[in-house]
């Protein structure tokens, strides 16, 4: 916090100190806005809206992400099939779409975006669960694995420097990893390892290229998708 500068001997004492200098005219003195408690209710209701300023990078290029949302999309209807956990994949494949626009643009995961994902996630699985063989213990490895890679991804991000992961990439990753659970541990393992390759190749081309280096900080939520995806098409069938 900044401290203020002391005031005048024949000033008055401020209660707080709030600014740089006390002026020892009260008259001049700046006060909080009034609108403040209103700016801030109206800005934590408007994040979870498309006017916020984390959805920008979809605004902006409306055309090329509904293109890629269509590519993810087609691939995962292609590659699942018409069985009764493909809504639930198409969710994952939509939202995960838009987080990796977002994160790649403002290296940032908004929460309107992974946690609706969660409900989604148990709902649309769970309810596959009543139609698919062995649907229960599916749907018990969907939850082990969610639980498996938040915590993988929580425990680096607890010890490793800060700004190694954000948190947000705790929370994508227990999504994903309940996606993956479901298809499988085979799933589940491809998918780590798919993002870990994708990551060395992405700091090894920072390197050669000389635009980065061991602190460079890289999104990393379009890895983990991307691996995501490399393991929904290898184990989707």
């Amino acid at each position: 916090m900044d401290a203020s500068n002391a005031p005048a001997p024949d000033a008055p004492a401020p209660d707080t100190a709030t600014s740089d200098t006390a002026a020892p005219d009260t008259a001049e003195a700046p006060g909080p806005p009034a609108a403040s408690p209103d700016l801030s209710a109206e800005t934590a209701a408007e994040s979870w809206s498309l006017h916020a300023a984390w959805a920008a990078p979809i605004r902006g290029h409306p055309v090329p992400v509904a293109l890629l949302c269509v590519a993810v999309l087609t691939l995962i209807a292609w590659r699942i099939g018409l069985r009764p956990d493909l809504p639930a994949f198409l969710w994952l494949g939509l939202a995960g779409s838009l987080l990796g626009v977002v994160d790649a643009t403002l290296k940032r995961l908004p929460e309107p975006l992974t946690l609706p994902s969660y409900a989604a996630g148990v709902l649309l699985i769970g309810a596959a669960a009543s139609f698919t063989a062995d649907g229960g213990d599916r749907f018990r490895h969907a939850l082990y694995g969610m639980a498996a890679l938040g915590a993988f991804f929580g425990v680096q991000w607890l010890l490793l420097p800060a700004g190694a992961y954000g948190f947000g990439d705790v929370t994508l990753a227990g999504l994903l990893g309940m996606h993956l659970g479901w298809l499988g541990w085979d799933a589940w393992i491809l998918g780590v390892a798919a993002t870990s390759a994708f990551t060395l190749a992405v700091v090894l081309a920072l390197l050669v290229t000389r635009r980065g280096g061991r602190k460079t900080q890289i999104p990393y939520g379009p890895l983990l998708l991307a691996g995501t995806l490399v393991a929904i098409l290898v184990h989707g069938s």
